[in-house]
Formats: C-alpha cells, structure tokens, sequence
C-alpha cells in the first residue's frame, strides 16, 4: 500500500496518516511514513518521543547536501543530476518508534525553489528511491505535489484527499486533483472531516464534483493540534481515532 494523503492545512491530513501509518504497524506491517508537510508535525502526531522529535531536520533544510547531490552549489540552477544517489540519505536520516520508519522531507520553500530545482529533483529521487521499496509508505503531502513527479505517480496507488465542509478545502482538492491528473495520477478518493451534520457531506460532495467520498470522519475534541510535544498525547488521539480505521482503509481500497 503506498497513498499520499493530501489537503488544505488544518483539514486533518497529518491525523489521518499518522492514525493509517500506526494502525499498519499494529497489525504487523512494515511502515515508512514521508512527512512531506511543511509544518513537518508527523512525528508528534504518530506520537514519536520527544528526544527523537524534538531533533530531526527536515531534509529539504541540508541545502548543502541536496545541492551536492544533484552536483551544483546551493541555490544555482542550470545543468544538475538527475537521478542522484540517495540511499545513503534515506539510511542516515531515517528515524524508527513504535514499529513505524519516518523521513522528515519537508518542503523547498525559497526564491527559486519550484519543482526544476536541483535541491527539489534530489527530494523527488528519495521519494522515488521509497516508493521501490517493499515497505507501506504513507506519505503526509503539503497541498501541492512538489515531490510527486510521473516517475513515482505509478507507484503510488492513489491519493486520499481529506476534505472538510468549508469551500477553501474543497478548492484546494480540486487544483491537487488537476495536479495529479497531469502526473498521470488519477485515483483520488475524498475522506469527508469534521462531519457533524448530514447537510455537510451534501456541501462536501457538491463542492468536489464527481470525486467520490468514500469515508466521512467526525468532529473529535483534542484533534485540533497536531504538532503536540506530548508523544503520550500524541498516542491517545490517535487511539481515539482508530475506531475509524476501516473507514479510512475503505479510501485507500476504493
């Protein structure tokens, strides 16, 4: 199983994997978790202790490493590798808790930094060094598909598009859906958050067009933060949650 979990900021997408990635590990499989979000809150969620949270640095901050990588210098465009060697990277920055790997990505944010640039290319090779590998992968995206390209979209089984019933979420699914139509990712299924009401299903469903809602979640207090320091915290949310894991294995599967 290897899914992208997408959406607006705030929608719920980082409870959602880190609830899919621990429910995974539970039962016996091996699991990589990407955390992909710029907010790089993954760890916390999944409930990770703190001295292993507290220290990581997402990938895409080491612009150095990247950079030499893709054989230029920080920052510089132009001629740069294209399929640098990550494995090394992948082994070094890895960190494992409770039967669950996480690789803190993180997102290339500066002037210049959009999807040709070398530092972006060597993010994308580590994803498409993951998606070969034959652990489940869950991978935590920001709202756009920066590390998604055409040579990892056909390993990846489909995107889970958590939405919730406010007009802002639903438009950022749609441009993700366009995003990955362009990749050649065409499997999108919608989980409805924050469903208290049915009349909100009906507004979710009638903002999104013909992408099918194939779980609805509801409202849960104490879900709001998801970048919480509190790994036993953490552990407790994301057990409140499970009870809905078949609800959100069912996106997965649809």
């Amino acid at each position: 199983m290897k899914v992208a979990v997408v959406g607006k900021g705030g929608v719920g997408k980082t409870t959602v994997s880190a609830t899919l990635a621990r429910a995974l590990a539970d039962a016996g499989r091996s699991v990589y978790a990407i955390d992909a979000d710029p907010n790089n809150c993954l760890a916390y969620a999944l409930g990770f202790p703190p001295e292993l949270a507290d220290r990581i640095e997402p990938l895409s901050e080491m612009t150095d490493l990247l950079a030499e990588r893709a054989g230029t210098a920080p920052g510089q465009g132009g001629i740069h590798v294209l399929n640098p060697e990550v494995k090394d990277i992948i082994e070094e920055y890895t960190i494992a808790s409770n039967g669950i790997k996480l690789l803190v990505m993180g997102t290339i944010e500066k002037g210049g930094g959009g999807c040709a640039c070398p530092e972006s290319n060597t993010l994308r090779a580590v994803v498409r060094e993951l998606v070969d590998l034959p652990d489940d992968l869950v991978m935590d995206m920001e709202a756009g598909l920066e590390h998604l390209g055409r040579g990892t979209a056909r390993h990846v089984d489909g995107l889970i598009a958590v939405v919730a019933p406010h007009a802002s979420s639903a438009r950022t699914i749609l441009r993700i859906r366009d995003l990955a139509a362009e990749i050649g990712l065409k499997r999108v299924a919608v989980i409805a958050n924050r469903v208290t009401k049915p009349e909100d299903r009906g507004r979710i469903q009638e903002s999104i067009g013909d992408i099918p809602i194939v779980a609805e979640l509801g409202q849960y207090d104490g879900l709001e933060s998801d970048c919480t320091h509190d790994s036993e915290a953490g552990r407790r949310l994301l057990t409140d949650l499970a009870a809905q894991l078949p609800a959100i294995e069912a996106a997965v599967t649809a």
